[in-house]
C-alpha cells in the first residue's frame, strides 16, 4: 500500500484509520524538557527529541509554541531529563494541558533540584539531566518550533553508573511509539562495526 500524507483522507489511501508517520519514525526517546520563566518552573515531555552532535554536544526538541518554548527564548537555557520506567507516571501527569504558569513539577508529584550552570530546575531523580543553553530556535509549518541546545553540562545519578558507563539495562529508559504506544528499554545490546573488529 502507499500512503499519501496530504491526501489522507482519500480512499485510495490503504483506508488507515490512523496516521502512521509516529509509529514508523519510532522508538523516539523523550526530552522531559524543563524551564523557568516570569511565570515559574515548567516541565513538560516532548516526544520529537534526540541528539543531533556529538561535539559539541547537541540535543534538539520540536513542539508547538507552550510555556517550555516560551520560557526558553526568554531566558536561553533549558534542561533535558531522562524518563525511567519508574517515572512513567510522573511524566505523562506533566504533559497536561494546563493555564500558564502551572508548575508541572508540582501537579506531577515530582522533586525538583537546581542546575549546575544554568538558572533552571531539573528533576532530581532523573537517571540523568542535560543542561542546555539554546543554539536555534526554529520556526517551522503548522506552528511548531524546533529548539536546538548546547549541552553544557551533564548530571548522572551513580547507581545508573556501572564500569564507568551509563547503564541502560539499570535506567530502563522510555521511548515514544506511535498512536498512544511506549516502550521500555530492557535489553541493550553492542555491536562492533566491521572496521573495529580487525
Amino acid at each position: 500500500m502507499f500512503y499519501n500524507p496530504n491526501n489522507a483522507d482519500s480512499p485510495r489511501n490503504g483506508g488507515l484509520p490512523f496516521n502512521p508517520f509516529k509509529a514508523i519514525v519510532a522508538p523516539r526517546p523523550i526530552g522531559w524538557i524543563s524551564t523557568r520563566g516570569p511565570l515559574g518552573d515548567n516541565l513538560a515531555p516532548y516526544s520529537f527529541f534526540n541528539a543531533v552532535n556529538d561535539a559539541p554536544m547537541q540535543v534538539m526538541f520540536a513542539g508547538g509554541l507552550k510555556d517550555s518554548i516560551r520560557n526558553l527564548r526568554d531566558t536561553g537555557v533549558f534542561a533535558v531529563n531522562v524518563v525511567a520506567e519508574s517515572m512513567i507516571d510522573a511524566m505523562n501527569a506533566s504533559s497536561e494541558t494546563v493555564a500558564r504558569g502551572v508548575d508541572e513539577f508540582a501537579l506531577a508529584g515530582v522533586e525538583k533540584a537546581e542546575c549546575a550552570q544554568i538558572d533552571c530546575p531539573r528533576v532530581a531523580l532523573a537517571p540523568a539531566t542535560l543542561e542546555c543553553r539554546v543554539a536555534d530556535v526554529l520556526e517551522l509549518t503548522g506552528e511548531n518550533w524546533m529548539v536546538v541546545g548546547d549541552v553544557v553540562g551533564v548530571h548522572i545519578r551513580d547507581e545508573y553508573l556501572r564500569d564507568g558507563r551509563f547503564d541502560l539495562a539499570l535506567v530502563r529508559p522510555v521511548a515514544r511509539l506511535g498512536y498512544k504506544d511506549y516502550a521500555v528499554i530492557t535489553a541493550p545490546f553492542e555491536l562492533a562495526r566491521p572496521d573495529e573488529l580487525s
